[in-house]
């Protein structure tokens, strides 16, 4: 075992784990963080995307340890004082979901996309979000959400 030290969602977390444990097991059987969908195991759909530092990264390609002295934020730590996220808000009003299941791994990347480019254009949200795969909306009213949440932030 590794005791590891991280915080998750603004809380200090110890814990021993072990070596091998993925930071996605990590967040959802050890922390209940179960926002963060195991959808693939091999990095290949974003389902179980998370923020490591700021920066979104597949939890299913990470190990835990590795997130030792870091900072993560998952889905559920986006919203604040019980005010969802603007793109967890843009999702909802744009109706960017159907079964829901790639949703919090794109509203991750979404965010951090938004945060690297405040303003995309279309095709620069499509090549943002391409490595989160969702099998049932054909990303069109994700496309229109990321935009929504972009004017969103530009305008407060």
């Amino acid at each position: 075992m590794t005791r590891i030290e991280l915080t998750v969602d603004g809380s200090p977390v110890s814990d021993d784990v072990e070596p091998r444990m993925l930071l996605v097991q990590y967040l959802r059987e050890k922390l209940g963080k179960t926002g963060t969908v195991i959808g693939c195991d091999t990095s290949n759909c974003g389902a179980c995307t998370v923020h490591l530092d700021g920066r979104s990264v597949k939890s299913c390609n990470v190990l835990a340890v590795q997130a030792d002295g870091r900072e993560v934020t998952t889905i559920e730590g986006l919203a604040k004082d019980g005010e969802l996220h603007p793109v967890q808000a843009a999702f909802h009003e744009c109706h960017a979901l159907q079964c829901g299941f790639c949703t919090p791994g794109m509203i991750m990347q979404s965010v951090d996309l938004l945060n690297d480019n405040p303003n995309p254009s279309e095709e620069e949200i499509r090549v943002g979000i391409e490595g989160n795969l969702c099998r049932c909306t054909g990303y069109h009213n994700i496309v229109r959400a990321v935009q929504t949440a972009a004017g969103a932030k530009t305008e407060a």
